[in-house]
């Protein structure tokens, strides 16, 4: 946790979160790309991902590791509430304060005390995670470095009651919210995937499936890359076919296909999901493009 003087927050204005139920939205970049790892227990391994002009390089601490695809719920809370704020005309901030309580509610945990200590863990890598990328930079050699959280700090009056918590967003990650062909929603089911790599496979399948009539494919060595998993590729490829016979994946249905010559190919669709729909029934129109890297 970093506590102290940043001139910084003297710069920004402070945002309170709202309160109650708000659609979850993610970042395309943070779907596409092994941001995070998949894994419960720490990691220090960097991830080290290059593809084309895409440059992604993830390095975590001894003390907290990377953070996790778990961790990034706080980044789907932050990134809902800046939406909700831009669609309402109302000025929102990096610098943002809410209670541990909205934030866990919100990602669907429980609030106990237990609950809370692994909320503040989870700040701590954040903030300790260190990213370097080229992704939305003028030129591909260059990489925007950041955390995914500036610093974090509990707050409290007085009387040293405690008020909740404060955080700072990094440029990269709130500018990419801000620009709203850069964001999707997220089935409302998605807090309740436990498995990393399919928590991984849902995000992915929604940004490059969309809503598209004919879904998508991708074969079980372009997906082991754009993972970043640390499992043996046989293992990575086992816990797909389970994923497949699970069918576990909210609005989405999968397929796995054994062509006589190349690897297995996963295959998904779209499926009506009630969460993705709007107020009158149609689809919402966040469908993407296909990215084919």
């Amino acid at each position: 946790m970093v506590i102290g003087h940043d001139p910084q927050r003297e710069q920004l204005e402070l945002f309170h979160a709202f309160t109650g139920a708000l659609p979850a939205r993610d970042m395309q970049d943070l779907m596409a790309y092994p941001f995070f790892s998949l894994a419960k227990s720490k990691r220090i391994v960097p991830i080290d991902f290059r593809t084309g002009d895409v440059t992604v390089r993830v390095e975590g601490t001894a003390e907290h590791g990377l953070a996790t695809i778990w961790d990034a719920d706080i980044l789907i809370w932050a990134a809902s509430q800046i939406v909700e704020a831009r669609d309402a005309g109302i000025r929102s901030s990096r610098l943002m304060a809410a209670t541990p309580y909205e934030i866990l509610r919100f990602i669907g945990r429980g609030t106990s005390r237990h609950d809370y200590q692994r909320l503040k863990a989870a700040l701590d890598r954040l903030q300790s995670t260190s990213v370097a990328t080229s992704l939305r930079q003028a030129h591909a050699r260059r990489l925007h470095r950041f955390s995914w959280i500036n610093e974090w700090k509990e707050r409290a009056d007085g009387q040293g009651r405690p008020l909740g918590i404060e955080l700072i967003l990094p440029d990269w990650f709130y500018a990419g919210v801000l620009d709203a062909s850069l964001v999707l929603t997220l089935d409302a089911n998605y807090f309740r995937l436990t498995g990393g790599i399919e928590r991984w496979l849902y995000r992915l399948v929604r940004k490059h499936g969309g809503w598209q009539r004919d879904g998508w494919r991708f074969d079980f060595r372009q997906l082991y890359q754009k993972s970043g998993s640390l499992a043996r590729f046989s293992d990575f490829a086992c816990d797909l076919r389970r994923i497949v016979a699970r069918q576990p994946l909210p609005g989405y249905t999968l397929a796995l296909l054994r062509p006589k010559h190349g690897p297995e190919v996963l295959s998904f669709r779209a499926v009506p999901s009630m969460a993705l729909l709007r107020p009158g029934g149609s689809f919402s129109a966040d469908a993407v493009p296909v990215d084919k890297r």
